[in-house]
């Protein structure tokens, strides 16, 4: 358990349970209380159908989806200390947070073994949004970029290592088209030649089951054939998906402090109407509670733009986290969401997550098939035997090569 966990569990105060975590006297029926608990925990072991990692974390968005078809966390890898911090304070995890997933590249054997392999990996290199930044400023992506452009091939080198019964990559819709197709050729030629995976991939919009145009790209990989065809999946119709109304909180309950100032309100409608002017569709979209909204970016927390809520006699709104924590399916029917970080890492941590039931859907597609593959596995020890033979694109890689 988290400390909080013990405190609601024990039914005393957050404050009481720092005490006692930093030396305090605990009282004995509060020992034996927590001694109990954890012998019926160890006595009734995890009932999961199969292991998996989740690389490049997040706050947990792929780990809830495969969770929810019986799988079992046994590794987690992520860099940013504000998303470990919320994806802590929501899993009762048996295992300490992973950095940087280059270190466990370097040397794959510290990741434990496992079945299926989960990465979300970096997708501001292959973003429309990041490939126009970086043009801008006259600096390499995808691929080229020194920084998170080569994070695939991290990922690669584990899968080469373990060989795991099959994974799936989540990223941004663009990721198709970056580079004329190369970049996409190139990743597809790693996990189908190289890697020598059985690949399958589909662009999915999250419009079915929350109110938000979000698209993204899911590649799924078996080690050994299957009959799991990505193409055929039915996806729900969008039409008779949720609404923004689904989502909000009464005007009444949010806090005033989530309304655009007027100075940046007027700034807002003055881009808008320059941009206009000269024929662009750049400037802020308003929404109201019969809308579907656009994707909620990173850059959220600098003025909400993409995402602003209409309030009747009022300047608009930014949402809230909550409201976030709804609209992208980590708060949803029963299951609630532990957010005890600032708005500005709030925003940040939501949009660059994952839909959650987007997940879910994919995951419970693909589960027959996970069941029967870890099955039918040869589980021989991963180690020396399997040789990495990832190769890095030299600068400007000619297409031909990765057709």
């Amino acid at each position: 358990m988290t400390i909080e966990e013990a405190a609601d569990f024990l039914e005393v105060s957050r404050r009481s349970a720092y005490r006692y975590e930093d030396g305090g006297r605990v009282p004995g029926l509060a020992l034996r209380t927590l001694r109990e608990h954890a012998e019926k925990q160890t006595e009734n072991p995890v009932d999961a159908s199969f292991r998996f990692v989740d690389l490049f974390a997040g706050i947990g968005g792929l780990r809830l989806g495969f969770e929810a078809i019986n799988g079992h966390c046994v590794f987690t890898s992520e860099w940013d200390a504000g998303a470990q911090k919320t994806y802590a304070l929501n899993f009762r995890d048996n295992h300490e947070i992973g950095g940087d997933v280059r270190e466990y590249s370097k040397d794959p054997s510290k990741v434990p073994e496992h079945d299926v392999l989960l990465a979300g990996f970096p997708c501001q290199p292959f973003s429309i949004a990041g490939v126009s930044k970086k043009n801008s400023l006259n600096r390499p992506h995808g691929f080229l970029c020194d920084t998170q452009g080569t994070l695939f091939f991290d990922t690669a080198q584990i899968i080469a290592h373990h060989r795991p019964a099959a994974f799936v990559l989540e990223n941004v819709k663009n990721l198709e088209s970056h580079d004329g197709g190369t970049t996409f050729r190139t990743i597809i030629n790693v996990l189908r030649h190289e890697l020598r995976y059985h690949v399958q991939h589909r662009v999915i919009s999250s419009e079915p089951w929350v109110p938000q145009k979000r698209e993204r790209i899911f590649i799924v990989g078996f080690r050994d054939p299957t009959d799991f065809d990505f193409e055929s999946l039915e996806i729900p119709d969008a039409k008779s998906g949720p609404k923004l109304r689904d989502i909000l909180q009464p005007h009444d309950q949010v806090d005033p402090k989530y309304t655009l100032t007027p100075r940046l309100w007027q700034y807002l409608q003055d881009y808008k109407a320059k941009h206009q002017a000269k024929g662009n569709g750049f400037g802020y979209s308003l929404f109201g509670p019969e809308d579907v909204a656009r994707t909620l970016s990173a850059r959220y927390y600098k003025d909400g733009s993409e995402v602003l809520i209409d309030q009747p006699g009022k300047r608009p709104r930014r949402l809230t986290p909550i409201e976030c924590a709804r609209l992208m399916g980590f708060e949803r029917g029963d299951r609630r969401w532990r957010i005890e970080v600032s708005d500005t890492q709030a925003y940040r941590q939501f949009g660059n997550a994952v839909v959650v039931p987007v997940v879910e859907f994919v995951a419970k597609a693909i589960e027959p098939h996970i069941r029967k593959a870890v099955a039918t596995a040869d589980r021989k020890p991963p180690g020396p035997h399997v040789v990495p033979i990832i190769t890095r694109p030299a600068a400007e890689p000619k297409t031909a090569a990765y057709a």
